[in-house]
């Protein structure tokens, strides 16, 4: 039989052209299919209208951006028109940790009203195993009359993408495809298999598919929690944590080095564990250890401004009336994705003991921002290194002792510790 997509003029919508979305959008496009990237944000559609999008890190991504023929909308009327629907839309929790999938349902509702007898739906949300089945089949068959599997196919490819890596981009990252039958796991294997260069491995069913995200980041979440408590430990008992991981990783085998920092952030550790704690105990399991991973990592903001304060006490300066500079607002390096960062978590701890908070990030603004490094340096009594940028890495003592600030809190561990000490700076860092 031939492939539905052999000859690379499919046409496709990516429904959700935010961090995953757009990235996938372009590469579509890049890869000859007639592409309509939908999203339901009015602002943002006219802003990549005009080819604006900041979040775009991937040359190749950029290039495309630019000269490729992505179409943009807010226009859901548009997806009759094509015969593969993605959608990318995010799947955040509440205030209070809970799963928030209104994102996800508000998109199926509105794809519901157009779908056409032979799509194919794919959904690279990460979501928790049977959400697929609960919440997206349902709302797609109650509104468009046509049956999943039959009239139309569902597939879910959860999606992997790691923003600023110049190595692994969302071309060559490995990916997962799960059906809900047979013909639906076909259809989508042979897509994404015009997408994308590496390996595609099927998966069993679409709750295996689901899972197998949950798996990752929840997998990096416990092990960075490890480090994080190690570091808490290690702080009071005279141990560097960062020489005893890198001695350790001098093992061959069955040994992964993770680093221990001022929090976790972006849109998938922090969030996705809480998406197999809730659906677990909704049917009557109690995931303990994730749970405790969780509570780890979400008190390291607090522990980092715990730090401040004993760091200033040795210079003989309170935090209360101190100002104290915030260096990084994103939650990784050399990317202007501030989401869930652990720097929006400290503000209120170090305000709520008296303290002055401006922050500098060369890729981020806040209220709290100022226009410099060095207007943060000139005005800070302390500093948080909270995001191991470039421009912060190489920072040297001399850069702080000749703006007075002898109290710096390295909160990702970049920058050199005999170097600050011996400079006569009170210098912390997570666990060293």
């Amino acid at each position: 039989m031939k492939s539905d997509f052999a000859d690379n003029t499919i046409a496709v919508a990516v429904v959700g052209l935010g961090y995953v979305g757009l990235p996938l959008a372009l590469l579509a496009d890049r890869k000859g299919h007639k592409v309509i990237g939908i999203d339901v944000n009015e602002e943002k559609v006219q802003l990549l209208s005009k080819r604006v999008a900041p979040f775009i890190t991937e040359e190749a991504a950029i290039q495309q951006f630019k000269e490729g023929s992505l179409e943009v909308s807010s226009d859901f009327r548009k997806l009759k028109r094509v015969s593969v629907i993605i959608i990318c839309v995010p799947t955040p929790v509440y205030q209070n940790n809970m799963p928030n999938l209104e994102p996800l349902e508000d998109a199926c509702k509105r794809i519901a009203e157009h779908l056409q007898e032979g799509q194919l739906v794919v959904l690279e949300s990460t979501v928790n195993p049977g959400v697929c089945e609960s919440i997206v089949i349902p709302r797609l068959e109650e509104i468009s009359g046509l049956k999943a599997g039959e009239d139309f196919y569902l597939a879910h490819c959860p999606e992997r993408i790691n923003p600023g890596d110049k190595t692994w981009t969302i071309e060559n990252i490995p990916r997962v495809v799960g059906g809900l039958n047979k013909i639906s796991l076909e259809k989508a294997f042979e897509f994404y298999r015009t997408l994308i260069s590496s390996e595609l491995k099927p998966m069993m069913s679409l709750k295996e598919a689901e899972a197998v995200k949950i798996v990752e980041n929840t997998f990096r979440d416990i092990n960075i929690a490890f480090v994080n408590e190690l570091a808490m430990s290690f702080s009071r008992l005279g141990i560097d944590v960062v020489n005893v991981i890198e001695g350790a990783a001098t093992k061959p085998f069955a040994f992964m080095p993770h680093l221990p920092g001022c929090g976790v952030g972006g849109h998938c550790i922090p969030v996705d564990p809480y998406y197999l704690i809730e659906y677990a105990k909704n049917i009557g399991f109690s995931h303990d250890f994730l749970k405790l991973a969780r509570r780890i990592n979400e008190e390291m903001p607090e522990f980092t401004v715990q730090l401040t304060m004993e760091a200033l006490n040795t210079k003989k300066m309170a935090i209360n009336g101190a100002t104290v500079a915030l260096l990084g607002l994103a939650y990784k390096p050399e990317i202007d994705d501030s989401r869930e960062s652990p720097s929006f978590k400290m503000i209120p701890h170090l305000e709520r003991f008296g303290a002055k908070v401006i922050a500098y990030d060369p890729f981020v603004s806040s209220k709290f921002s100022v226009d410099s490094l060095d207007e943060a340096l000139k005005q800070a009594d302390a500093v948080i290194i909270a995001t191991a940028h470039n421009d912060f890495k190489k920072l040297t003592p001399d850069d702080f002792l000749k703006n007075n600030v002898s109290v710096i809190i390295d909160g990702r561990n970049c920058l050199s510790k005999e170097d600050f000490i011996n400079s006569g700076i009170a210098y912390k860092g997570i666990g060293r």
